[in-house]
């Protein structure tokens, strides 16, 4: 009798055990699954989110948002990369969050995750109270070089492609790292309410999480952060033009992604890669993509770990550099 109820137990075992197969991806989901968004609501990210969120539930994917805040996104993350690999938890990882990791300032590795696909690539805009007497970008630049030291500027975070980007500001303006103040926040939408508030001189953001502040005059874009001008905002030069260069020491990429916990069945894996495409593939996404100045492309699976894997190798070279007089 024990040995057919020991059995019994490794047979349990070894069902419970088993990878997810294509009859178990036709029953997932079953219920509801958490999608945890390790910002601020209302900034870019969570914004995102919920755009996806009814795209997602037409396929019969109900996606319940979670924000859980900190370390530059590492906070919620790390419950990602601990949960069950079932497709129940899933998070949304950010350039922010790798840059965290390539400096070894996160608990964190990427192996720690199974990355499904890409959200957004976004440029990132310096912007101004509205009625700042510091705009465009040379008043800007010249009230830095003029006041070393007090010039303020908000960052989603410390250590991430913001902060690199606030940092390369002030290298802009001759007064190196220590030569401004920059101020941390657990997500762009704080960043924006103390702009609004004539707390900050400025904020490094993008343009999906202040295009209602930018419409309404309230905030004002003074500098992108690119290569090029914007289709959306063709009034706002790039640092480039304006003779300052804010890539010394490399590319930057600031960018969004879904990943699940690691171990993921690859049943599962395709399940929610092949919804999440079709969902930011869709037209509405795309044309909310376009009005928020972000780019949608179509990058998934192992193309996008080698991706997050070059991104990270690229911020960790930039941020030893940008860093390097850091206390």
């Amino acid at each position: 009798m024990a040995k057919i109820s020991f059995a019994l137990a490794a047979l349990c075992a070894l069902a419970v055990s088993a990878p997810a197969g294509p009859a178990d991806a036709q029953a997932f989901p079953s219920r509801d699954i958490t999608f945890i968004v390790p910002w601020n609501p209302g900034g870019s990210n969570d914004v995102m989110a919920r755009q996806l969120q009814p795209l997602l539930k037409e396929q019969g994917i109900s996606i319940i948002i979670e924000n859980i805040v900190g370390a530059n996104g590492g906070i919620g993350l790390r419950r990602v990369a601990g949960s069950d690999p079932d497709g129940y938890t899933l998070g949304m990882g950010t350039s922010s969050t790798l840059a965290s990791i390539a400096q070894g300032k996160a608990q964190l590795k990427n192996e720690q995750f199974t990355h499904l696909i890409r959200v957004s690539s976004d440029p990132l805009l310096l912007e101004v109270p509205g009625k700042s007497p510091h705009q465009p970008l040379d008043a800007f630049i010249a009230n830095m070089k003029k006041n070393p030291g007090k010039v303020t500027i908000g960052t989603p975070g410390t250590y991430n492609v913001n902060h690199i980007f606030a940092a390369m500001t002030a290298r802009a303006a001759g007064v190196g790292y220590a030569g401004y103040v920059n101020v941390p926040y657990t997500g762009g939408s704080k960043v924006i309410a103390d702009l609004l508030g004539g707390h900050l001189d400025a904020g490094v953001l993008k343009p999906s999480e202040s295009i209602g502040q930018i419409q309404e005059g309230l905030v004002k874009p003074i500098g992108v952060f690119a290569d090029k001008r914007l289709e959306q905002f063709p009034d706002v030069p790039t640092f480039k033009e304006k003779g300052f260069d804010i890539f010394p020491y490399g590319p930057v990429v600031q960018m969004a992604y879904v990943v699940a916990p690691p171990n993921l069945p690859p049943a599962i894996r395709d399940r929610l890669t092949t919804a999440f495409r079709k969902a930011i593939q869709d037209p509405r996404f795309k044309t909310f993509a376009n009005d928020n100045s972000f780019l949608v492309d179509d990058l998934t699976g192992d193309a996008l770990t080698k991706e997050v894997e070059a991104v990270t190798v690229s911020l960790r070279e930039v941020a030893t550099q940008v860093f390097k007089d850091q206390p």
